[in-house]
């Protein structure tokens, strides 16, 4: 949501506007925020209060889960990573030809893999205990 809402604002005040929005789901300080820039930018307070429901139960997870499941530059990496592969090859004869691209594609990406998420197994810990029903009985 926060890129998505940047995409609205110019560089200059770019900082300014993502470090009030981190505020939203670091301490659910939705109001501050939304009075600060509502005018000036009005279309990012419509597209968080469309996308409210959303991104509640995210809100209700603990820090060190929320850091977890925000942390999307390695999905996003990856996702760049196959565009470009495929981009470069204009036609594929079948399914299999492209399947064989992918499963290719993915074993060369892996090996970038090497950066473990941050505080992983403080939020191991939390998904432990927060679903203890769906967590493995061996674990």
């Amino acid at each position: 949501m926060v890129r998505h809402s940047l995409k609205y604002v110019p560089h200059k005040e770019k900082k300014e506007v993502a470090k009030d929005l981190r505020s939203i789901y670091s301490t659910i300080n939705e109001k501050q925020a939304k009075e600060k820039w509502d005018n000036k930018y009005p279309t990012i307070a419509n597209s968080w209060e469309r996308n409210w429901l959303e991104i509640v139960p995210f809100l209700a997870y603990t820090d060190y889960i929320r850091k977890a499941i925000y942390t999307t530059n390695a999905i996003e990496s990856v996702n760049f990573s196959i565009r470009k592969i495929i981009k470069n090859r204009s036609i594929l004869k079948s399914d299999i030809a492209i399947s064989k691209l992918l499963y290719l594609a993915l074993k060369n990406i892996e090996k970038k893999w090497t950066m473990p998420i941050h505080n992983w197994k403080q939020a191991l810990n939390q998904f432990a205990i927060i679903f203890a029903d769906r967590f493995p009985k061996d674990f």
